[in-house]
């Protein structure tokens, strides 16, 4: 497991990817930016989801990102606008 300033890294990079682009960043983003593998960038994500839990989720199936609070992965009926742009969904 990945020690706890490494994971609030992670955090950090999948929240600013909804920020920036109204989405999770993929885990293949995560292991660009983070300099490692495919498959240790998913186990970053996945060991930060464990780590902090919560209303943070990835779907079971694929590992991908899903609900990041507040932010939906998934389209919702909650939209989120700012400044009348919308971009991102709810949970």
């Amino acid at each position: 497991m990945a020690d706890e300033q490494t994971l609030g890294r992670v955090y950090h990079a999948i929240m600013s990817g909804f920020v920036e682009n109204g989405r999770a960043p993929h885990y293949t983003e995560l292991a660009v930016a983070f300099g490692v593998t495919a498959e240790a960038a998913f186990e970053l994500q996945r060991g930060m989801l464990d780590e902090f839990g919560g209303p943070h989720w990835a779907d079971p199936g694929s590992g991908l990102i899903a609900c990041f609070d507040p932010f939906s992965n998934i389209p919702t009926q909650y939209r989120i606008s700012i400044d009348g742009e919308q971009k991102w969904y709810g949970e």
